[in-house]
């Protein structure tokens, strides 16, 4: 695998190609001789990311036009880039991002669950492209819903706000919440370059929800994952939280969403239902 340091300013997509191609060994097999350069040559290069000799030759030369996604693809696992070099060759590429690849459900970094335990009265979860809750603290336990408890299937935010009378009546601004999830998942999974588990739920939902059909059929797309919400649990009463969403680097996909509370009677708010979650009173 190539190692990987950022490119200098001026960089352009030709220059990265040729010092990655320059920092590969061409392995055994490969045409023997006296080489003029070091690293791989720009037909072992082609072979490898099966395009033509002509086509990655003029892409070195910043002809040819933006290569497609597939292409960026196949030219990764030709120079053996990590996911650092993946994520620069498509910004120098096409000045954006490589989309997302799919994430599992195992259990977060342990490094990371530290973190959100750190986080002893804002509650906080991870969760992925399509909102399945993958971890939490204690904090969120008390404030938002025993995940543990629930069947892995049913950890997913859209499907607990869709589905669960508790989450409903519990959310004082339900309308404009429910329909801003709606907006913001929409651009999760589109930026995730759609997923078959995304179509699976949406097409529960619309099937079990008629509020969740309405919403849906509006069609709206929004890409700000912060804002303030307002809960309501006994018996602490309403408690008003700020939230913002980042993402887990190393992780595409994974984003966690950190629940702020923005007043001290919040923070003693959650701190009394993290007692009674705890056994007390």
């Amino acid at each position: 695998m190539t190692t990987n340091t950022l490119p200098g300013p001026g960089m352009t997509l030709g220059g990265f190609l040729r010092d990655r191609r320059a920092r590969l060994s061409p392995g055994p097999g490969a045409q023997t001789g006296r080489r003029r350069t070091p690293g791989l040559r720009r037909e072992e290069v082609a072979a490898r990311a099966c395009v033509s000799v002509t086509w990655y030759t003029w892409l070195e030369q910043g002809r040819g036009g933006a290569p497609s996604d597939e292409v960026l693809e196949r030219l990764v696992r030709a120079l053996e880039l990590d996911a650092t070099g993946r994520e620069i060759m498509f910004l120098l590429a096409q000045q954006r991002p490589p989309p997302l690849k799919a994430t599992s459900s195992s259990p977060v970094a342990p490094a990371l669950q530290r973190v959100l335990d750190a986080l002893t009265t804002a509650p906080a979860i991870v969760k992925t492209p399509t909102w399945d809750v993958v971890a939490w603290n204690a904090a969120a336990v008390a404030v938002l819903g025993d995940y543990a408890a629930l069947p892995a299937q049913d950890r997913n935010v859209l499907r607990l706000m869709f589905s669960h009378a508790f989450a409903h009546a519990g959310l004082p601004d339900w309308e404009d919440n429910a329909r801003f999830a709606i907006e913001v998942f929409r651009f999760d999974v589109a930026r995730a370059g759609g997923r078959p588990e995304a179509d699976a739920l949406v097409a529960e939902l619309q099937a079990t929800s008629d509020d969740f059909r309405r919403l849906w059929a509006e069609n709206g797309v929004n890409n700000h994952w912060s804002g303030q919400k307002r809960l309501n649990r006994p018996p602490v009463g309403v408690i008003t939280l700020e939230y913002s969403t980042f993402s887990v680097d190393g992780a595409d996909g994974l984003g966690v969403v950190v629940f702020t509370p923005v007043t001290d009677a919040d923070v003693q708010a959650i701190a009394r239902l993290m007692a009674i979650a705890n056994g007390g009173a």
